[in-house]
């Protein structure tokens, strides 16, 4: 079989180790960029870093016993997976600089891969491992073109833009916003922070590892599964402050309130920070530094929205307006946007179609329509309370376990079967109500503008390995 990859990410750089382990060569791992590393090679803003710690975000048969922290920033992340694909033995299976821009099914089962340099050929197995936080989302608001500063998403930095003594806009509170606003505080002459809605976010405690520590990571390798196992148990508690009526919930958003207390000086402030929904129907976030950033005399928190821009600045929701030299954009991304590239499948189905205002797929993995094409992390693939890396390197299993025994049999396409998917996703549709971010009335990027949560998993890891070792060509159209 020739597979083709497409993203070097973490999922990428699974599938292809795993490719390997159950003995498969022909593959090449697509990236539009110049290294290994998926979405900690593309975004570089200031404060990026991973808001899971460091030995529980990696792979689980390549703990790294030198991490410089237990939270680390997004150059050791990347150079942790270049590493590991130099490690894999996959350096030869990369082609970077090679942007994707279609994949077309050809009878009786191939795919034909284009690119933005032409034609790239014809492969039998297909698995997009490109990641869902790529595409930048900005707000739909009147006058964005016509603002006379610099502006920019936050996911592509301008580093030439030098923001010591300027009047700095930052737009949005959330996962990026809780990261960039403590590290540009300082600098700027004055920061809004325009927050539309309030986030729950824990204290993240990041702390250093010393010279000693590294030590006993690297020569007594225990230490880091004892270490994982713990952060495990402790992520595991999500689950639960996720689920409606549990108590833990009510546990973790007292924690939030007493952070808030503690950090912020301002009572109005304080108020301004709680959030209005119930914790886990946004993402959780951590951050030591964000509330006390909003105490500096140079930075105020807005608590509206946004609702035009002018040539000078802002006007928020409430008709206030702001003067700014620039505006930063930490407004999210375009999640499972399944239209970034033209896949075509059987019948001449176009896969942003079909996922349209519901994406679903069949275990996280696969869809019909689509023979021997596959998602390393597709909707409602991943699992919330386990790192990512626990959700890709199971999804990745099943994947090249399909295909061992597809070329066990002798055969050559494989397409999950119809009443397969419906079973399975009028099973999970069941199942998301008893989390806050599937219920009903929750306003996020878990759920989309018909209000179908695709994006989670509706359980826990435990389950999910269940279902995936019940994965076989069973459920599969095998020809």
């Amino acid at each position: 079989m020739r597979i083709a990859i497409i993203g070097a990410g973490p999922a990428g750089i699974a599938a292809g180790r795993e490719l390997l382990r159950q003995g498969f060569s022909e593959f090449t791992i697509f990236d539009a960029l110049d290294a290994a590393g998926g979405t900690w090679r593309l975004h570089s803003y200031p404060g990026l870093a991973c808001d899971v710690w460091a030995h529980s975000y990696s792979f689980s048969y390549a703990p790294n016993p030198d991490w410089s922290a237990s939270f680390v920033g997004f150059a050791e992340i990347q150079a942790y997976l270049a590493d590991c694909a130099t490690r894999f033995g996959l350096d030869g299976h990369m082609q970077f600089n090679t942007r994707i821009t279609a994949a077309r099914y050809r009878e009786p089962g191939c795919w034909a891969l284009e690119s933005t340099s032409g034609p790239l050929g014809e492969f039998d197995i297909l698995i997009n491992a490109m990641g869902n936080q790529h595409t930048p989302l900005f707000p739909d608001v009147e006058g964005r073109d016509s603002f006379n500063g610099d502006s920019w998403h936050a996911t592509r930095w301008n580093h030439d833009v030098d923001l010591k003594g300027k009047r700095v806009v930052v737009v949005g509170s959330a996962a990026s916003a809780v990261q960039i606003v403590p590290e540009i505080a300082e600098d700027t002459g004055h920061l809004t922070v325009l927050q539309r809605s309030a986030n729950w976010i824990m204290p993240r405690g990041s702390k250093a590892y010393t010279a000693g520590q590294r030590w006993r990571f690297r020569h007594f390798p225990a230490r880091i599964k004892l270490t994982r196992w713990v952060q495990r148990l402790m992520m595991g508690q999500v689950e639960y402050a996720v689920t409606i009526g549990h108590k833990r919930m009510g546990q973790f958003e007292g924690m939030v309130k007493k952070f808030i207390n503690r950090t912020i000086d301002d009572p109005k402030l304080r108020k301004a920070l709680l959030p209005k929904t119930r914790y886990g129907c946004k993402r959780g976030l951590v951050s030591d530094g964000f509330y006390p950033a909003l105490n500096r005399d140079n930075v105020e928190l807005v608590a509206e929205g946004l609702a035009k821009v002018t040539p000078t600045g802002i006007v928020t929701s409430s008709g206030r307006e702001i003067d700014a030299d620039v505006i930063v954009y930490c407004t999210g991304y375009r999640i499972l946007d399944y239209d970034r590239i033209d896949v075509i499948g059987k019948d001449g189905q176009n896969l942003g179609k079909v996922m349209g205002d519901e994406p679903r797929s069949h275990k996280g993995i696969s869809v019909p329509g689509f023979p021997n094409y596959f998602f390393a992390v597709g909707p409602n693939g991943l699992v919330l309370n386990v790192s990512y890396f626990v959700t890709a390197e199971r999804n990745v299993e099943t994947i090249v376990g399909l295909l061992s025994e597809l070329r066990n049999v002798g055969k050559r396409s494989v397409e999950v079967k119809r009443e397969e998917f419906e079973r399975y996703n009028e099973t999970m549709d069941g199942k998301y109500a008893q989390f806050t971010w599937g219920a009903p009335g929750c306003d996020s990027y878990y759920t989309n503008e018909s209000g179908h949560a695709s994006f989670l998993f509706g359980g826990n890891f435990k389950q999910y390995q269940q279902l995936h070792g019940e994965v076989g060509l069973q459920e599969y159209d095998v020809v």
